[in-house]
Formats: C-alpha cells, structure tokens, sequence
C-alpha cells in the first residue's frame, strides 16, 4: 500500500477506507442503539393476522466484539500500511521485509557461496551434499527442456550425459554456455539446393554416421555448401556449434526423413543465457554435475 502513487488511487484508498470503518461503526450502533417500538410509539407491523417482523436487538456481545474489530482496525491502519501511499508509524512493508531476509541470507551464506564458486570440480563432484544440491538446482532450472535425467527429449533438447556436446564438452566451454546461452545457426537449404540434392545430401549424411560414406553426388554437393561449418570430414566445428555428423548421434533424428527436414528447413536451437539468473556459486554446481 505504501507505494502506492500519492496522487488520485492514493487518496481512493484513503477515503474508502475510512468511509468503510465510519459506515460499519453507524450500522453496529444503530443496530444496538436504536429505541424500540414502545418508546417511539411506532406500532409494530403485522403480516397475515398473527406474522409479526419483531424488534428484537442482537445479542449485546456482538457489539463488543465488533467494537474491538474496529479499534483493532484503527490500530493496525495507524501502525502498518493501509491508508493509501501512508506507510504507517512502524514504516514496515514487504518490500523491505525481503531485503532484511535477503541481506540475512548474504550474510550468512555468502562466505560458503563463495567457497563453492572457486572449489574444483573434483572436490564438488567428491561431495555427496553438493552433488545433491546440483542436481536438485539442475531439475529446477534444466530439467523442463533437458529432462529430469538429463538425457534431452523431444528430439528438441540434447542429450547432456554423452560426451557429444555441441559446442564444446570441457568444462569451461559448458561454463560458458550455462553463462551466455547458444543460438544454433544450421540454415535452410531447401531454395540453394532443391530436393533433389537435399536427398542426395541426406543419403550421404546418413552414410557418414554409419561410418560408410562414399564418393557420390551428395558428397560433392556437402564438400560445396557444408563442409565450410562441418568439416570436410562432417567431424563438426565446436566453435561454430556445427554437430560432428560421423558419430551417429543425432539431435533431431538419425532416420532419412528427419535429416531431410534438417536439411530442408534448418535448425535454430537456442539455449537460453543463465548468468543473469544463476550465481557464480550454482553455476559451479552445474558445471562439476555436467562435466563428470
């Protein structure tokens, strides 16, 4: 409520509020106090010979115990947030509440946080208590693409407990895309080369992941448009985040119809960036997890 703009909505609350508390006091003392019949010398009404409306007052605890509803209210309204952009004599609101806890936190913790962040991955990986703190930090923030194992799924999402890593699989260069993300760059091919060379390709592909490539028409047509990212060879190139192509592991699918879409309508993976919500310390979890 306190921070709450103090210009109109400031002063709607205000008002509402103690229109509310001023209407609720009229009605539980005109409920109370209000004279009955015999003293007004109103004659009570009476409906079908013998149905009477009655006059009768609640019990007298309810006014007591509805009077120190509002003087708690009053109270409370005087001492926390709640008349508007006011932010009462105590000054408490949650914003400041969570950076008390958050400042505890850092006190408390930012010296063991700091220990982690600069331990070897030996030592991480050594102890049980860190291990299962990765893992639980890995299920929160990984598991949703990569899978609660961490072996990808939905032919969408790598698999990060083979040693084929795309862009690199030593620890500073998973570091490193934890940290910064990943864009993937594979283009679509389908206007350059037609259909026809894109099954020619595919074949060839295929062929080199079973460790079988020949001399054909799609080996020139690959030596033309993909080696430049692949490698003559299809051993792939890290630092492009071009996939090694002879090791048949295949992230969209290994059968010809998928390698077909691959090549007909690219790939654009991307690996979101988490150094801006990961600390140093998690980040290092995640690493000595990943690289084991």
């Amino acid at each position: 409520m306190a921070d709450l703009p103090t210009g109109f909505w400031s002063g709607w609350v205000l008002v509402m509020t103690l229109v509310s508390l001023a209407g609720l006091a009229w009605l539980v003392l005109s409920v109370h106090f209000t004279p009955d019949d015999e003293h007004t010398g109103t004659a009570e009404p009476v409906w079908d010979t013998d149905l009477r409306e009655g006059n009768s007052a609640p019990p007298f605890w309810w006014f007591w115990m509805l009077l120190a509803a509002m003087v708690f209210s009053l109270v409370y309204l005087m001492l926390y947030p709640g008349l508007g952009s006011f932010s009462g004599l105590l000054n408490w609101s949650q914003g400041s509440r969570i950076m008390e806890s958050y400042g505890a936190f850092e006190e408390n913790f930012d010296a063991r946080r700091a220990a982690i962040a600069t331990a070897s991955l030996t030592e991480i990986q050594n102890d049980p208590q860190l291990v299962a703190t990765a893992e639980r930090i890995f299920k929160r923030e990984c598991a949703a693409c990569h899978g609660p194992d961490g072996r990808g799924q939905a032919a969408l999402f790598p698999n990060l407990k083979d040693i084929d890593w795309q862009w690199g699989g030593s620890p500073e260069l998973i570091e490193q895309t934890i940290r910064q993300g990943r864009s993937a760059m594979m283009p679509a091919w389908e206007q350059v080369l037609g259909y026809e060379d894109i099954e020619f390709v595919a074949d060839y592909v295929i062929a080199l992941g079973a460790g079988a490539a020949n001399n054909s028409r799609g080996q020139a047509v690959f030596a033309q448009y993909c080696a430049a990212c692949h490698g003559a060879q299809g051993s792939g190139n890290p630092l492009l985040g071009a996939p090694n192509l002879t090791d048949n592991s295949w992230l969209y699918g290994g059968s010809r119809r998928a390698v077909i879409a691959s090549i007909t309508a690219g790939r654009n993976g991307i690996m979101p960036a988490f150094s801006n919500r990961l600390d140093a310390a998690q980040i290092r979890l995640l690493v000595a997890l990943l690289a084991r």
